[in-house]
């Protein structure tokens, strides 16, 4: 008896767990336009829910098995989450404005491993430094740490990039060329 409630209370949570890393690498097919494999993992993950909440609706009294549920939710989520940091390459595009001498900062974080460019811009209090750099979205708690140790009064501003299409792009003490 005891061994029925834990293995379906367990087999509730683990399939749970698993229709959320479903929907999760769903939803990143969808955005990469995979039409195909988001449509089949959508078929999947219905036949998953339906099980599991199948499991859930019969005996709402059962607590063990909504507690099940809803911490599969949970870790469902932060597995959903950790799918996505390593399926999904992000960009962000930074945006700093130094007042002084902008281009040894530029300097600076090229050696870092950076790419930047920059222009000059008129400012509020005259003329700064517009330092724009396309980096990997895992670079660029690295990059906000250097800027701010190099240039702390600088003012930046980050964006998530839609796209990226040729260029050159930062990579540890190296760099490659995209596109």
């Amino acid at each position: 008896m005891i061994l029925d409630v834990i293995f379906t209370a367990s087999m509730i949570f683990i399939l749970r767990v698993v229709n959320y890393a479903i929907g999760t690498v769903r939803m990143i097919a969808i955005t990469r336009n995979m039409r195909f494999l988001a449509a089949l993992l959508a078929a999947i993950e219905a036949l998953v829910f339906a099980v599991v909440i199948a499991g859930v609706v019969k005996d709402l009294n059962n607590i063990i098995n909504l507690i099940a549920y809803c911490l599969g939710a949970a870790v469902g989520s932060w597995v959903g989450m950790v799918i996505e940091a390593r399926m999904v390459r992000g960009y962000m595009i930074a945006n700093v404005f130094a007042n002084g001498d902008g281009e040894t900062l530029a300097t600076q974080l090229r050696e870092a491993g950076f790419g930047v460019t920059t222009t000059q811009s008129l400012g509020r209090d005259g003329v700064v430094t517009t330092l724009r750099s396309v980096l990997d979205k895992r670079d660029m708690k690295r990059f906000t740490a250097l800027v701010n140790e190099l240039k702390p009064n600088a003012f930046m501003v980050a964006e998530e990039a839609r796209s990226v299409q040729r260029g050159w792009m930062g990579l540890g003490k190296g760099g490659r060329a995209i596109g």
